[in-house]
């Protein structure tokens, strides 16, 4: 297929030239370079937190570039939103489909762009293009009066795919599109894009494995820390170059030094046994010591976030379970976690983690109110005193505890979490990307709180996308791969190639034990989370 398609390409589709991107304290796509040929199928690589999402956003119209230049069959374009892409050609299947489950397989496919007539949607219409378009796809049997909800994961990727042909789209993004199927439904999309490509549709596909890469690629481009560092490789590119490329990068020295005497082997403070979730994760079994940084590496949709999650009780598991200090934990109970100490500081910190109408101290106290509560009253007193200081130890800034927690950098809210959890006293501390979003200097002083808590004597599980940051952090690496532990290394045995190697082929290099550092991106695309905003309420914690 890949010579049959390098032979077809004459021109470009679409050319992205010095696009750039920045949020508040991150630079997200610095002067990034694509260019997809008519009917071929262009891969995108690069670590979680390379900027691949960004820059799908940016090409899908969702975000708006603060520099470079788009080209779209020869002439320069802008894409101001959504809608404007998909009118010009360009259509997006995100990991995490956007479809409506409620509604019909052609409700979904023609959603915003119904057919009509004289201000009337034509059912019948809609009905027959759907099942036309499943036809071509190879699926005639998907009924387009049937829930989309109903289907399997295969089936709401064709429903997606359709989506993006009702629009007659020349260009479609596919986000991690076999990251829920199993083998038989890979092959079957593998065929339907060659098909597409075999029509002239091209294709930007973007996935962590190399082997797809191979069998369906016909170039590569590869982003590293929101940069271009090769475009336009052949998709036969050895492995080991692909992964230097993609992961290139030693340990900073702004990890702090870490003395490791601190940890207790004698004492295991939490103990995860067994524990599973259909579709999410699988007999995952590990355990901390006191003192102890363990941290977590994986790919998204590896079940990183949502292992967190079920230890805090709030995701329930089908079957295992957690132990602290060897007395069980109740599970898919926050209330349970929080009394048998345990806290998690959850990847979005302003959606999951804080209460952003409230006070810092308000929400530092949040875990711990019949603490600061007399006969029914709260002591408002005691809660700025000790909240003040909490905050002081982690360098907030201002340190004014009674300060809306809105109005401070996301550096500073991510320690407003972490202080809630030392009021409280907490004996194991979840970390769920814990500096997404948080800038340099604040990233460093996280590095060292997060070192001070374990010398304290807490033990910390740490999940970060960041590789570099896993290895410059932690004691020891679970390396998880589809839901499972695939490695249990200590940290300084591992390399990021190795790293990479695993969680992509599922074994290790030979050489090199075991490596983590790649992973995690952001756009959006992690699965949807039980809410773990108000971690404990004190009607709930009573």
């Amino acid at each position: 297929m890949q010579s049959q398609k390098e032979g077809r390409r004459e021109s470009n589709l679409l050319r992205m030239a010095g696009i750039g991107k920045t949020f508040p304290g991150v630079r997200a796509l610095d002067q990034v370079d694509l260019e997809v040929a008519e009917g071929e199928v262009h891969c995108l690589l690069g670590q979680n937190g390379a900027g691949k999402s960004t820059l799908i956003k940016v090409l899908s119209g969702a975000h708006q570039p603060d520099d470079g230049e788009i080209t779209w069959r020869g002439a320069t374009t802008t894409l101001p939103s959504p809608v404007a892409a998909l009118r010009l050609g360009i259509a997006t299947m995100y990991q995490e489909l956007d479809l409506v489950p409620d509604i019909s397989v052609a409700e979904n496919v023609f959603l915003g762009h119904e057919p009509a007539r004289f201000g009337f949607t034509r059912r019948a219409t809609a009905r027959d293009r759907a099942r036309t378009l499943m036809a071509r796809l190879g699926h005639p049997e998907i009924d387009p009066d049937g829930e989309v909800g109903r289907l399997s994961a295969a089936g709401k990727q064709l429903v997606s795919m359709a989506r993006a042909l009702a629009h007659d789209a020349r260009l479609i993004v596919m986000d991690e599109p076999t990251a829920a199927l199993a083998a038989d439904e890979v092959d079957n999309l593998f065929r339907i894009v060659g098909e597409l490509t075999d029509d002239g549709v091209s294709v930007l596909y973007i996935s962590h494995r190399l082997d797809e890469i191979r069998r369906i690629g016909t170039r590569v481009t590869v982003l590293k820390d929101g940069r271009t560092v090769a475009a336009n490789l052949p998709a036969h590119t050895p492995t080991a170059e692909l992964v230097d490329l993609m992961s290139g990068r030693k340990v900073e020295t702004v990890f702090p030094h870490r003395d490791t005497s601190t940890v207790d082997t004698s004492r295991e403070v939490l103990t995860v046994t067994g524990l599973s979730r259909k579709g999410e994760f699988k007999d995952v079994t590990f355990h901390v010591h006191a003192g102890e940084v363990l941290g977590i590496a994986g790919l998204v949709g590896a079940g990183r976030s949502e292992i967190l999650e079920t230890v805090f009780g709030a995701r329930k598991p089908d079957s295992g379970h957690v132990a602290v200090n060897g007395k069980p934990v109740r599970p898919g109970s926050v209330v349970a976690a929080v009394k048998a100490g345990i806290g998690l500081a959850p990847e979005e910190r302003k959606a999951q983690g804080l209460l952003l109408d409230l006070s810092v101290a308000h929400n530092v106290t949040l875990s711990s109110l019949p603490t600061y509560s007399r006969a029914g009253f709260m002591d408002r007193a005691r809660e700025l005193k000790d909240s003040k200081t909490t905050l002081e130890r982690l360098d907030l800034r201002p340190a004014d505890p009674r300060r809306l927690v809105a109005e401070f950098s996301g550096g500073n809210q991510q320690k407003a979490v972490v202080a809630r959890w030392l009021v409280r006293g907490c004996k194991v501390l979840l970390l769920d990307e814990p500096t997404r979003g948080v800038d340099v200097g604040a990233r460093a002083e996280l590095y060292r709180v997060i070192h001070e808590l374990a010398a304290a004597g807490v033990a910390v599980v740490l999940v970060s996308s960041e590789v570099a940051e896993v290895l410059g952090l932690a004691d020891r690496v679970l390396v998880l791969r589809d839901g499972e532990v695939v490695a249990d290394r200590r940290a300084d045995e591992l390399t990021e190639s190795a790293v990479l190697d695993i969680v992509m082929t599922g074994s290790a290099v030979t050489e090199s034990p075991i490596t983590e550092n790649t992973i995690a991106e952001n756009a959006g695309t992690e699965n949807a989370r039980t809410d773990t905003t108000a971690a404990v309420t004190e009607e709930e914690v009573q």
